[in-house]
C-alpha cells in the first residue's frame, strides 16, 4: 500500500525536477548576462549560446533526477505522517525564515565543502565524482550531472535537514530554488561574468561562475559551493579565483 503512492510521487517529481532543469538552463543564462558588467555581447556571449551539452550530462542529470525525485516522495509521505520537523502553520516570527535560510545554506556549504574534497580522493572519484568531471567545459545539464553515488549523498543531505532541523514550508521551497539556481549559474560559462577574474560579488566571499569553472579546469582547487571561506581558511582556493 506505501509502495503506490510513493512511486506515483516520485514520478510526478521527476516530472517537475525534468521541468525546473529545462526553465532554468533557459532563463539563467540570459539573465545573468543583463547584470551590470557582464560579457553579454561579443564571441563569448555567442559560445555561450550556441555551445551543446554532452549526451553523457544529459544521461547522469536525469538519472540524478530520479535519486532527487525519490527522496523527495520520501519527504512528502512522511511529513504526511507527522514524522518530519516541517512548520505549515503560518505565525512564526518575520525573522525565523531568514535565520533558516541562511543558516542551511551555512551548513550545506560546510558539509559540501568536506564531502567534495573526499569525492576528488583516488579512491572516491571514480565511484562518485568522476561523471560529474567529464565534461571539460560545463554546462547547465553539469549542474545537475552526478554519478549514482553523489546523487545519493547529496539528496541525503536535503532528506536529512527535514528530519533534523525545524524549517517553514517556505523556507524549505526557497532553500530549493536557491539550491538549482545557484548550481546553473555556477556551471555557466565565465565569459558571463566580469572582465575581471575575481569576478565574484561581495568582495569575493561569493561563488559564481569564475570561481567554480576554475575547479572544473583545476579539480584540485575551489571545492566549496556557496562560499569561498572554506577554501580560502583551508588553502584551497585558486589564487587567481
Amino acid at each position: 500500500m506505501i509502495l503506490r503512492p510513493l512511486l506515483s510521487l516520485t514520478l510526478g517529481l521527476e516530472a517537475i525536477l525534468l521541468a525546473r532543469t529545462l526553465v532554468l538552463i533557459a532563463l539563467i543564462p540570459p539573465l545573468v548576462g543583463l547584470l551590470p558588467g557582464a560579457k553579454a555581447t561579443g564571441a563569448g556571449a555567442s559560445a555561450m549560446r550556441t555551445r551543446k551539452p554532452s549526451g553523457h550530462d544529459i544521461a547522469l542529470s536525469l538519472g540524478s533526477s530520479w535519486i532527487f525525485a525519490l527522496g523527495g516522495a520520501v519527504v512528502i509521505q512522511a511529513d504526511g505522517l507527522g514524522l518530519t520537523r516541517l512548520i505549515h502553520e503560518p505565525g512564526s516570527p518575520w525573522w525565523l525564515a531568514p535565520l533558516e535560510f541562511v543558516g542551511v545554506l551555512l551548513l550545506q556549504d560546510t558539509l559540501f565543502y568536506g564531502l567534495h574534497r573526499l569525492m576528488h580522493h583516488r579512491f572516491c572519484y571514480r565511484w562518485l565524482h568522476q561523471g560529474h568531471h567529464h565534461s571539460r567545459q560545463p554546462t547547465g545539464w553539469t549542474a545537475f550531472a552526478f554519478d549514482a553515488g553523489e546523487g545519493l549523498l547529496q539528496a541525503g543531505f536535503l532528506v536529512s535537514v527535514v528530519f533534523l532541523i525545524p524549517l517553514q514550508s517556505a523556507t524549505l521551497l526557497a532553500l530549493l530554488l536557491t539550491m538549482s539556481a545557484w548550481a546553473v549559474v555556477n556551471h555557466l560559462d565565465p565569459a558571463h561574468e566580469s572582465e575581471s577574474p575575481r569576478s565574484e560579488r561581495l568582495g569575493g566571499w561569493l561563488i559564481g561562475p569564475t570561481h567554480h569553472g576554475l575547479h572544473h579546469r583545476r579539480p584540485g582547487r575551489n571545492f566549496g559551493l556557496y562560499f569561498t571561506f572554506w577554501d580560502r581558511f583551508c588553502g584551497t582556493a585558486e589564487p587567481s579565483a
